[in-house]
């Protein structure tokens, strides 16, 4: 039984650090640790593997579009163990069957990522646009297929003392967002977050990160470009975040012993524009 992921960054006490004094700013401090990220092919998702690959993780990928899933996975072998698994997070079963894998592959999960989404876009004003069959989607996709990996993962997350971190959005705090229905998801997302945190703990800990605008595969566009265009001029840091922004913070989460229940919005400073 390894310690917590976070007792490998004290150097002192009976938790032992792998690597002695100081800490580079890529620290393998996730040896021996498994960690498992859906829409894991591209975006933050990807970023976020590659931060775990460099830190000593090794990474199960699960995405649904199975070429870029192919090319993710060649691409990040360099960095360490990766494996990449096509998913349907719609099925539960699918679902349940891949942890299975994956236990069955590393013998534990420790890290578990939530970052597969949906999104449509649709006029905040246009309501009969944002029809029942986007709403059921988007929740299928953003809020149950989260709910439904941490309860097929909970055995091995215990097991791990480990932890779970959510991608939502900044359209799950404030007013905004590419539609009703995804801000509305998001928004379930993060409320979830913070309910599965109480139920879990202390065995373990669940976070989210709410970005605002990132540049990503997803945000390609007439729509996204006259948003970035807003982000660039008025938000605090003038400028739209990269998926390592974003990765940045899933691995502060990671570890961070004594946060949990937390909504980190990584925007920019976007969140404070009235």
């Amino acid at each position: 039984h390894h310690s917590p992921v976070h007792c490998r960054l004290r150097s002192t006490g009976k938790c032992r650090s792998d690597i002695e004094g100081t800490f580079a700013v890529n620290q393998i401090d996730l040896n021996g640790r498994v960690a498992v990220i859906t829409g894991g092919a591209q975006g933050i998702g990807y970023a976020a593997a590659e931060r775990m690959l460099k830190s000593g993780a090794s990474v199960v990928l699960w995405d649904i579009d199975a070429d870029r899933l192919a090319q993710a996975e060649t691409a990040l072998s360099t960095l360490g163990k990766v494996k990449g698994q096509v998913v349907e997070l719609t099925v539960e079963a699918d679902i349940e069957a891949a942890t299975k894998d994956a236990m069955a592959l590393h013998g534990r999960i420790d890290i578990l990522v939530n970052n597969a989404g949906a999104t449509e876009i649709v006029a905040h004003d246009d309501l009969a646009g944002a029809t029942p069959e986007i709403w059921r989607r988007l929740y299928d996709i953003n809020v149950i297929a989260p709910f439904v990996l941490v309860t097929a993962a909970e055995q091995a997350l215990r097991a791990a003392d480990g932890c779970v971190v959510n991608i939502t959005s900044l359209a799950g705090v404030k007013q905004l967002g590419s539609s009703i229905p995804y801000a509305a998801s998001k928004a379930a997302c993060n409320h979830q977050t913070r309910l599965l945190a109480k139920a879990l703990g202390p065995g373990i800990r669940v976070n989210a990160v709410a970005p605002g605008l990132v540049d990503t595969p997803w945000t390609v566009g007439a729509y996204w470009d006259e948003l970035r265009a807003v982000v660039v001029a008025l938000s605090p840091l003038r400028r739209s975040a990269t998926p390592d922004d974003v990765a940045e913070a899933v691995l502060f989460l990671v570890r961070s012993s004594y946060v949990t229940g937390q909504v980190v919005e990584v925007d920019g400073g976007l969140g404070l524009l009235p």
